[in-house]
């Protein structure tokens, strides 16, 4: 059996704020530690049938990226929806709440700016 392993590190200030978040992958095509700015991580327990999270931005994600990034992972997990129950409409569903949610961020950021 194959084992592949993610290592993530993050550096904290001393408020315990992530500064850095840094990854990296044993089957990465990537050679070097990978940078991020934010990272969302789930777990289903089976057992206790519940989502256990980890969600994490460093001090410089900016407002415009964080809607960047939670439209992006809602657009995937519709895809990850789709291959894994086959059920096509309601990923469609899923894709069209995410680009109503981004073009909702989107007006909304318009709106702060004027």
């Amino acid at each position: 059996m194959h084992q592949s392993s993610i290592k993530i590190d993050i550096m904290l200030d001393p408020n315990k704020v992530p500064e850095q978040i840094n990854w990296q992958a044993s089957d990465s095509t990537a050679d070097m530690t990978q940078k991020a700015k934010a990272l969302c991580l789930a777990f289903w327990d089976g057992t206790d049938k519940t989502a256990l999270r980890i969600d994490l931005w460093t001090k410089d994600m900016m407002v415009d990226e964080m809607g960047d990034f939670f439209y992006q992972m809602l657009m995937t997990m519709a895809d990850t929806f789709k291959r894994a129950t086959q059920q096509e409409e309601l990923s469609e569903d899923m894709k069209k709440f995410a680009k109503l949610f981004f073009d909702k961020f989107r007006a909304a950021q318009i709106k702060d700016q004027a």
